[in-house]
């Protein structure tokens, strides 16, 4: 399992569009995703469960991965939550 923190930079915080990419990334992974803000928790390919996060730009969050591709899909994560738009 990979666990990390990550400071999310794009630009008005994972809305509908980040957040479409997010899963689309995390979709095509075999591993179990979870991303936590606070006591909130969201399973990383659903696209509602990331948005009632309610991840802002300069949140951190953290992200649980576990699966055989989870190095790959740990870095795919962080590059695009990352990224400033």
């Amino acid at each position: 399992m990979v666990q990390f923190e990550v400071t999310v930079n794009v630009e008005g915080g994972l809305h509908a569009r980040p957040a479409a990419l997010l899963v689309n990334c995390s979709s095509q992974s075999q591993s179990k995703i979870t991303l936590s803000k606070g006591t909130k928790h969201a399973d990383g390919k659903s696209i509602l469960g990331i948005m009632t996060l309610g991840v802002s730009q300069g949140d951190t969050l953290t992200v649980q991965i576990d699966g055989a591709d989870e190095q790959n899909v740990a870095t795919a994560i962080q590059q695009l939550l990352e990224q400033s738009s």
